[in-house]
Order: C-alpha cells, then sequence, then structure tokens
C-alpha cells in the first residue's frame, strides 16, 4: 500500500489540456523564431561589400559568417539536453533573447569586431532555435503525425534561402546595412508574444537532473576547432598547412576527451541510451551525409551555371530555385505518405536513388548540358534528396521517450549543420583538386573554364555522399509510429 502511494506521488502529473488553436501557435512562433535564425544565414553575404566599406577591415569579413556558424552548430545538442531537464518554454526563451541580444549588439556596432562578436552572439541563441523548433514540435505532435510538419520547416528554410539574399541586399543598397540585424527585433517579440501562454502547457519531460558543464565545455572547443579547420581550409591557409594539420590534431584531442567524457559521467550531456540507439544512430548518420551532399553541391552550382552554362551572376542565383523548390516538394510529399505506410523509410530510400541517378545523370552531361537539363536534373535532385528529411527526423523522435526527445533532437541538428560544412569542405577540396580557382567565399565570381572537369569531379562526389546515405537508410532499423493514444517509446529501439 505504502509502495503504491508512493509510486503515485512520483509519477508525473498529467500535462493540461491543450486545444488545436494553442498547439498552431505554438508550432507558428516556433517557426517564427527558426525563421529569424535561418534568415540571419544568409541575409549578411549580399551586405559584406557594403559593411567592408563601413567598418573597414575587410579581411576579416569571413568571421562575420563564421562566427556565426561556429556558435550555432557548437551549442545544439546542449540546448536540446537543457529543454529536457528545464523545459522548452524558458530555454526557447532564452535562445531567443540570446539572439536578439547579438542583434542588437551587430547593429550597433562601431567596428568589425564587434559586429564579428555581435554575430557569434547571435549564433549561440541561432543554434537553440534550430533545434528547439523541432524539439517542441515534437512534444506536440505524434510521430505518425509528426512528418507532415516536416514540410513546414524546409518551407521556413526555403523562405529564408530566398527571401534572405533580396532582404539583405536591398537594405545594404537601399536602406542601411544595420537593418538586416534590426529587422530581428520585432520578429523575435512577436514570437515570444505568439508563443508565451500555450507553451506553459507543455510539460518538462525529465527532473532532478544536472547539465554536465564539463562535457559542454569540451563538446563547444571540439566542434569549434573542427568547424575553424574546415573553414579555412583551402582559403586562408592550404589544407596541409601546420596551421590546418594542428587545428585537426587539436580538435581529435578534444572529441577524444568529449567521448571518455560520456562514457565515465554520472549523468552525460548526450546519454549513452540515445547514442546507442542504432535508429538514432544511423537517422542522424544519413542526414550527416545528405546535408554534405546538398550544402556542398549547392555551394558550386551557381558557379557551373556561370562558368559553363554562361549565366550571369542573378541568372544563376534564380536558376537555383529548382533545387530548392524541389527540396519542398520532397519533404511535403514524403511528410503527407509518411502515415499511409508500415515500411515509411522506403520513401527515403526511392528518394535518395532518384536523386543518386539524377546526379549521375548530371556529372555525365556536365560539359555540354543545357540550361533546361540542368534545371529539370537539379529539380529532381532536390525533389528526392527532400523525401529524407521527415523520414530521418520522425524516425530518430520516434526511437527516443520524452525525456531523451531534446538530446537526440539536438544531436540531429548538430550532425545536419556539421554535415553541411564539412560537404562544402571536401567539395572544395575536389574543386581545387581538379583546377577550379575559386573558394566557396568567392562563388559570386564570373570565371571561364577550358573544361568542365572540375564540376564533374564535384558532382560525383556528392554522388559518392548520397550513395553512402542510401546504404545507412537501407540498415536503419524501422519501428512502428507512434499514434496520439500511445505511450512513448522506450529509449533502445526494439
Amino acid at each position: 500500500m505504502d509502495q503504491t502511494v508512493e509510486n503515485q506521488a512520483m509519477a508525473p502529473k498529467a500535462a493540461p489540456t491543450m486545444s488545436e488553436s494553442e498547439k498552431n501557435a505554438i508550432i507558428g512562433g516556433v517557426l517564427l523564431s527558426m525563421l529569424l535564425a535561418a534568415l540571419d544565414q544568409t541575409i549578411v553575404a549580399p551586405a559584406l561589400p557594403t559593411i567592408a566599406r563601413a567598418l573597414g577591415h575587410a579581411e576579416y569579413l569571413p568571421w562575420i559568417v563564421t562566427g556565426y556558424l561556429l556558435t550555432a552548430t557548437a551549442m545544439a545538442p546542449l540546448y536540446g539536453k537543457i529543454s529536457d531537464v528545464y523545459g522548452r518554454r524558458p530555454v526557447i526563451y532564452a535562445a531567443i533573447l540570446v539572439f536578439l541580444l547579438g542583434s542588437l549588439v551587430s547593429a550597433l556596432a562601431p567596428n568589425m569586431l564587434v559586429l564579428v562578436i555581435g554575430r557569434a552572439i547571435q549564433g549561440a541563441g541561432g543554434g537553440g532555435l534550430f533545434a528547439l523548433a523541432q524539439t517542441v514540435i515534437g512534444d506536440l505532435v505524434p510521430p505518425r503525425e509528426r512528418a507532415r510538419y516536416a514540410a513546414w520547416i524546409s518551407g521556413t528554410w526555403a523562405v529564408a534561402s530566398v527571401a534572405g539574399p533580396l532582404l539583405g541586399g536591398v537594405f545594404a543598397e537601399h536602406l542601411h546595412w544595420s537593418l538586416i540585424f534590426w529587422i530581428n527585433l520585432p520578429i523575435g517579440f512577436l514570437a515570444m508574444a505568439i508563443i508565451n501562454n500555450p507553451l506553459r502547457k507543455l510539460p518538462i519531460a525529465a527532473k532532478n537532473h544536472r547539465i554536465d558543464g564539463l562535457g559542454a565545455v569540451l563538446l563547444v572547443i571540439a566542434t569549434s576547432l573542427l568547424l575553424l579547420a574546415l573553414n579555412w581550409g583551402g582559403s586562408a591557409y592550404p589544407w596541409f598547412s601546420r596551421e590546418i594539420l594542428g587545428l585537426v590534431a587539436c580538435s581529435v584531442v578534444f572529441w577524444a576527451f568529449f567521448a571518455l567524457r560520456v562514457l565515465k559521467a554520472a549523468e552525460p550531456l548526450i546519454s549513452l541510451e540515445v547514442l546507442s540507439n542504432p535508429i538514432v544512430l544511423a537517422g542522424t548518420i544519413s542526414m550527416f551525409l545528405l546535408q554534405a551532399a546538398n550544402i556542398g553541391a549547392s555551394v558550386y552550382l551557381p558557379v557551373y551555371l556561370q562558368s559553363v552554362v554562361g549565366l550571369s551572376v542573378s541568372e544563376s542565383g534564380t536558376a537555383m530555385l529548382g533545387l530548392l523548390l524541389g527540396t519542398v516538394a520532397g519533404a511535403t510529399f514524403s511528410g503527407r505518405t509518411i502515415p499511409r505506410f508500415v515500411h515509411y523509410k522506403r520513401i527515403a530510400m526511392i528518394g535518395v536513388s532518384l536523386a543518386i541517378v539524377c546526379i549521375g545523370v548530371l556529372s555525365a552531361i556536365a560539359e555540354h548540358a543545357s540550361l533546361l537539363e540542368v534545371e529539370i536534373l537539379t529539380t529532381l535532385i532536390g525533389l528526392g534528396s527532400g523525401t529524407t528529411f521527415p523520414v530521418a527526423t520522425v524516425s530518430v523522435q520516434n526511437a527516443v521517450d520524452r525525456a531523451h526527445l531534446g538530446v537526440a533532437t539536438g544531436v540531429l541538428t548538430f550532425l545536419r549543420t556539421l554535415g553541411g560544412a564539412l560537404g562544402v569542405a571536401l567539395l572544395g577540396a575536389v574543386a581545387l583538386g581538379y583546377g577550379l580557382p575559386l573558394s566557396a567565399e568567392g562563388s559570386q565570381t564570373h570565371i571561364q573554364l577550358a573544361s568542365a572537369l572540375p564540376f564533374v569531379m564535384i558532382f560525383v562526389a556528392a554522388g559518392i555522399m548520397l550513395v553512402l546515405a542510401l546504404v545507412v537508410l537501407f540498415l536503419m532499423p524501422e519501428k512502428e509510429l507512434r499514434g496520439r493514444d500511445e505511450h512513448a517509446a522506450p529509449v533502445l529501439a526494439e
């Protein structure tokens, strides 16, 4: 009798009932906050020349982008763990406020150093917004219905990809460059107002837990060193220079310390239950490889369109819409189709297979392809690869219980972002190895090449990454998706 009373006292309280309108308000609010973080990855690039003229020290311009990328990537898993312990509402509020603080510092920056610091602060908040938006949707919607919201996330990225460069160019050319940061303040406060009351009803999944501070520091340092090596390699320093090799070696050391901490800590930053889950492992690796191929290829596709197909800079930007819209369409189709299939991972496998075939054809005809052929193939590549995003996200979230949802989603977001950075670096090394005289930062410069061989090899390398992603998806276990009335999954997949 006493044991029964004790168990009842320890059981978590039932979450307050939440209406559909409140759920939609939360989802709209977190997607708006995610739009903030996504916009600030794309809105800055067109304004860089104007910022250099205004603040001077143009040699530090890459840090405006790199500073944001470093902190945003490194912080994503940490936010996931903190939100699992303290609840989504205070943590997402903290992420928005940190992001807005960074925006304010950037907008008021009197010199380049302060602007870089402001961008790093922005990234520290933006990394949380990426991970927490998907985590909150995971809290609100059961896995069987969750996939259709992946199209909303893809749509958010699409809006940021199109609107960011347009707004950045307009603000810098016709108004003032600082507006690219001032615009974040009203949008951020609007997002906080929308989610304020309904987000109070989300339960805290894990209580009486601690944050592994040492593990968090080791993860941030290891990630930052790796990203610095990937950003500087082939541009600021040769790939096999002492500087790059030293950064890689130091990163490996800190990754080893982090792995040791995960094994030894009483409550590690990323639990071994999550890391050892075969679905989580396969889902995150497949997303890593897919982003490495997609982001890496998309960076060099405009260069190909300018130097081989003969488009102008603005025309090549417009021609990228096929890849972008195809990705959104693929995610939308996959999200709506997943609930109808028992073996839902086959949707992603068919999609990635289509992308592999199309990028193979593109590499075969790259030297003499017409614009129409390139548009058709890149649209189909986006369509095929886009199907993977809902499958990977839903599979990973379905494989863990609510107490580990934030950590699992944070790891997925972390590897997705890291994969994009690694893909740009690897394909950049391929490009330089075959004579393409451009770094990723120089992709807006029109060049003429005697041969399309560098781009052929870039497309082949991206295709190999897609093949590896397909193999990992094939090996990923499949777990039946939970519905509204089913209990949360155990931590280990069945």
